[in-house]
């Protein structure tokens, strides 16, 4: 385990019971930047909240920690603990699992998001994380860490090491992120647009989040705001009238129609449950709450008027 540092603050309990925030960051995070600005932020880090942080998705775990470590401290968190889980028999700790229900914030680093949930999916561990996130925590993900959160994950559909192409895979994740969303990471970096857009022709009723580097969706209910240095991409395929998708897994180009592609730079907030901007559905909300009070309005002017008595 890679311990606090001595002569911490000592965490604060939270006392309220409501469900927690997700920081859900593109991977590539700079310590004082904007992006895991916020999680420090909303889990209190700088002034004493605990933080644990949990390295399972990297190939080596212990080496991620120490290197996680130096990046809190040089954002200025000054009470976290990373405990070693890299094997399933870690993620039933007991004692692992009361770290994470004492925390302010925990935070999934990067790696393979595969392994990550086939590791922890549905141990204690997952059960403490899920519980944490209930009563309040702020859960924060880069990279695999975030693309773990969703309900359904995706990994695969490029070249690996070697150039050959690797197949898509989906597969669930721990579900803390719902609206039927899937998250992409490293999105413009990577250039993985053309892999979402075919991910979601082949399965339109999911919500595709593409996440730039040292960039975050900051989700509290159903908006997430962007915050950092990029912009999330969101698709949404419910509308597409026409795809080839399933002849792309041989070889040919993808040919869609009717995609709905959306991209949120930092300030502006994305309505999960509707898939479009916040500032565009109040937008709306605004000009209907006018019209109905127009129709008031000219309801009580067409209202016939009581009549006066007549003067003696």
């Amino acid at each position: 385990m890679i311990p606090q540092e001595a002569g911490t603050t000592p965490t604060r309990r939270r006392t309220d019971r409501t469900a927690g925030k997700l920081v859900l960051i593109g991977g590539a995070c700079e310590p004082q930047g904007e992006a895991l600005g916020a999680f420090l932020r909303l889990s209190n880090a700088l002034d004493g909240g605990k933080i644990v942080g949990i390295t399972t998705a990297s190939q080596d775990p212990a080496n991620s920690a120490r290197e996680w470590m130096k990046s809190f401290e040089q954002a200025g968190a000054t009470h976290v603990e990373i405990p070693i889980v890299d094997r399933r028999d870690r993620a039933q700790d007991r004692r692992i699992a009361k770290m994470i229900g004492e925390a302010d914030g925990i935070f999934l680093g990067g790696g393979d998001q595969v392994h990550l949930v086939a590791t922890v999916g549905g141990s204690r561990l997952d059960r403490a994380i899920r519980e944490a996130y209930a009563n309040g925590a702020t859960i924060c993900g880069t990279s695999a860490g975030a693309a773990a959160l969703t309900e359904t994950i995706l990994a695969g559909g490029e070249p690996d090491e070697y150039g050959q192409m690797q197949g898509v895979h989906l597969g669930p994740g721990f579900g803390l992120l719902g609206f039927r969303a899937m998250i992409d990471t490293h999105f413009t970096q990577r250039r993985r647009l053309q892999r979402l857009f075919m991910v979601i022709a082949q399965n339109p009723e999911l919500l595709g989040l593409g996440i730039d580097e040292d960039t975050a969706l900051v989700v509290e209910g159903h908006l997430g705001q962007v915050v950092g240095r990029g912009s999330v991409t969101f698709v949404d395929g419910r509308g597409v009238r026409f795809d080839n998708a399933d002849e792309c897994m041989s070889g040919k180009p993808l040919t869609l129609s009717y995609l709905r592609v959306g991209i949120v730079g930092a300030g502006y907030t994305l309505n999960l449950r509707e898939r479009e901007l916040e500032v565009l559905l109040q937008a709306r909300r605004d000009e209907s709450r006018g019209e109905a009070e127009l129709q008031v309005l000219r309801s009580e002017a067409m209202e016939p008027q009581p009549s006066q008595p007549a003067e003696s």
